[in-house]
């Protein structure tokens, strides 16, 4: 009779190790890097775009589309490119929590006090707040200011120039921008420390001006001198007559 072979039954499998129990510290690290994971992701990604880094100084921005509409204090719907094209030379824009609050209304007088040499190179002043139209009319009418003030309830203006507090409210500072769009001036400050940067930027744009001046007559009469002389053509030719006297 054939011998019959018996199948041998197959290894049974081995257990795998009983899973580790988490400890208390390291669910605690897991569940904080989730939430610092997210909150960077959230930060990075805001409606699905990256928030715009605030200008510096010597930046260059694109003032078409740049913070949106505002409006003037008497109902004027304008943007920043609009204010800047109306001006001489540029803007300057200083920000401002709340109208007619002891600190505000110090810093618009100051403003109102050294408008005329803040001026006079041709920049326009701007004061800006998120304060309503009737807020801010109040408020120009009351100190007597003689430059127009700016109200962006959405703060969109104020948070492209990085004056923006988080989640809300405005930082008190200046803004300075020059008719090619360049960042003049760009910073927080107290009610004097805004006025007395604009003053600053002023008087070094005088000095540089002043400079130039005396270099500009001094290539002027380099021509002049040449006409006369071309070439020392004339200066030759009374040596030569003279030597043939």
């Amino acid at each position: 009779m054939p011998v019959e072979l018996r199948k041998r039954k197959a290894p049974a499998p081995v257990p795998e190790p009983p899973a580790k129990k988490q400890s208390k510290v390291s669910k605690a690290a897991a569940k904080v890097k989730s939430a610092v994971k997210g909150k960077a992701a959230k930060s990075a990604n805001t409606n699905g775009s990256v928030k715009p880094a605030k200008p510096v100084v010597s930046d260059t921005i694109t003032l078409d589309g740049f913070g949106g509409e505002v409006e003037t204090n008497d109902g004027t719907k304008t943007t920043l490119k609009a204010l800047v094209d109306e001006s001489k030379s540029g803007v300057v824009i200083f920000t401002y929590p709340k109208a007619s609050t002891p600190g505000c209304t110090n810093q618009a007088c100051l403003f109102r006090d050294s408008y005329e040499p803040l001026t006079k190179g041709g920049l326009a002043i701007y004061g800006l707040s998120t304060d309503s139209p009737k807020a801010n009319t109040t408020f120009k009418t009351k100190q007597n200011l003689p430059y127009p003030l700016l109200c962006d309830p959405s703060a969109s203006l104020i948070g492209a120039i990085g004056l923006k507090k988080a989640p809300k409210g405005t930082t008190r500072g200046v803004f300075v921008v020059d008719k090619s769009g360049k960042v003049l001036l760009a910073e927080p400050g107290g009610p004097a420390g805004t006025v007395d940067a604009v003053k600053k930027l002023v008087a070094d744009s005088d000095g540089a001006d002043a400079k130039e001046e005396p270099a500009a007559e001094k290539l002027a009469e380099e021509p002049a001198k040449e006409a006369s002389s071309p070439n020392g053509e004339a200066a030759e030719e009374k040596k030569v007559d003279g030597a043939a006297e």
